[in-house]
């Protein structure tokens, strides 16, 4: 890496938003889903092994989905290439696979590829990408918010181990919170941040298993906040102004979907009202 590659990189991770700056690089940093990731788990060890085999992480945002396959990155001996499925078509794929094909042929070394949004694909770019993942050529490892029996390849899903990740939990979160405000180089280590616990208990509530809301929170509101006599003080007035609103998840399928007992009450009074009368 020369001298400016090295300033740009600098420059990316300091001036990156704090969830990314406090994206976890390995498993030990890794908070949450234990029941996948956890010590003795069949994903962990995988992993640490690096022996992978096509994987699809599906669940709701903020729950470590693109997290887990960075830390894959970091620690596999695989050749890694990652795309994003909103931004890359056909060509992308074939490029991949050439890349893969060359790696394997030349050095004789896997190449994983990561698909972020893989549920984005269309059937010809999932029907262009299944005979490599097939043969073997790549190792897929996909990311969605959807359910993949629906939205993804029923081919895809059948070559893959599905691993399902749950919104975090009240712990996890408040895990999250205090790493970013512990960590010197990431996060706010180096500040004086004094959080009131009432200010917390909110972001919690509010991020709604989210580690990515809850850090963007906590960003706006230590950016916003004047220092006074060295210390930037989070009430709770001032969470309450960094997040606004309680994200509700809602999908198709039904795996997460989650309506106010209130609003589903007036739902179902209209659809009585709307019913004719018969007799």
């Amino acid at each position: 890496m020369n001298l400016f590659a090295h300033h740009h990189q600098h420059m990316t991770q300091t001036e990156a938003p704090l969830a990314a700056r406090m994206r976890p690089r390995t498993l030990d940093e890794f908070v949450g889903q234990d029941a996948i990731i956890g010590e003795g788990r069949l994903l962990r060890r995988a992993i640490q092994a690096d022996q992978l085999s096509s994987l699809i992480f599906y669940g709701p945002p903020g729950t470590g989905k693109t997290t887990l396959a960075q830390i894959i990155a970091n620690t596999t001996r695989a050749h890694f290439i990652a795309i994003n499925a909103v931004l890359a078509g056909v060509k992308e794929i074939r490029d991949a696979i050439a890349t893969a094909q060359d790696q394997r042929g030349m050095f004789n070394r896997r190449t994983i590829l990561f698909v972020d949004e893989v549920h984005r694909f269309n059937k010809a770019q999932q029907d262009a990408l299944l005979p490599w993942v097939e043969n073997g050529t790549v190792i897929l490892i996909g990311a969605t918010t959807e359910n993949p029996y629906f939205e993804v390849n029923k081919a895809l899903v059948s070559r893959s181990r599905i691993f399902q990740l749950k919104s975090l939990d009240e712990t996890d979160l408040r895990r999250v919170v205090e790493q970013a405000l512990s960590d010197g180089d990431r996060g706010y280590g180096k500040l004086n941040v004094q959080l009131e616990s009432a200010a917390l208990d909110h972001w919690v509530n509010i991020a709604n298993g989210d580690a990515r809301t809850l850090l963007n929170a906590l960003e706006l509101a230590v950016e916003t906040t004047p220092e006074q006599e060295g210390i930037i003080q989070i009430t709770q007035a001032v969470a309450e102004e960094s997040i606004q609103q309680r994200a509700v998840l809602y999908d198709k399928e039904g795996d997460v979907h989650s309506i106010p007992l209130a609003r589903l009450l007036k739902v179902c009074g209209v659809l009585i009202q709307m019913q004719p009368c018969i007799g």
